[in-house]
């Protein structure tokens, strides 16, 4: 079966695609990235875990990862977890990430889940400046 032409279906409006989960972050999708970066700079909050490390290539991309362990709960803590990890990194680290860098952030048991939202930005923004602090 062929596809309907275009003047068969009607011209359909120009509209914005839907935002991405992270429109200028790229989502981590291997292990390898995870465990290097695992390797990398941390700094640990009341809410999560943020490990950091530079990439030394050619794409000028920030990515991000998320963690959330079984030690976080059933799949439904664990799926808030992250949800409300994506939603700090997409408010707080999408604007403040460095070009070229890793992120990933791990949640933590009875912490990132039960927080406030607005102490979790606080830790990030502060995770953030210490992992980007000149280590001399």
């Amino acid at each position: 079966m062929t596809p309907p032409r275009q003047s068969e279906i009607g011209e359909t409006p120009e509209t914005e695609p839907p935002a991405a989960v992270l429109s200028c972050l790229v989502v981590l999708r291997q292990r390898a990235d995870y465990l290097r970066a695992a390797q990398g700079r941390k700094a640990g909050t009341g809410g999560f875990l943020l490990q950091a490390r530079a990439r030394d290539d050619a794409d000028p991309s920030a990515r991000v990862g998320f963690t959330a362990s079984k030690k976080i709960g059933n799949a439904v803590f664990r799926n808030r977890a992250k949800r409300r990890l994506r939603a700090l990194a997409r408010e707080v680290l999408a604007p403040q990430a460095r070009a070229g860098w890793d992120y990933v952030l791990v949640a933590k048991p009875n912490a990132t889940v039960s927080r406030p939202y607005g102490m979790l930005q606080a830790d990030l923004r502060s995770a953030i400046a210490l992992v980007h602090k000149d280590r001399a």
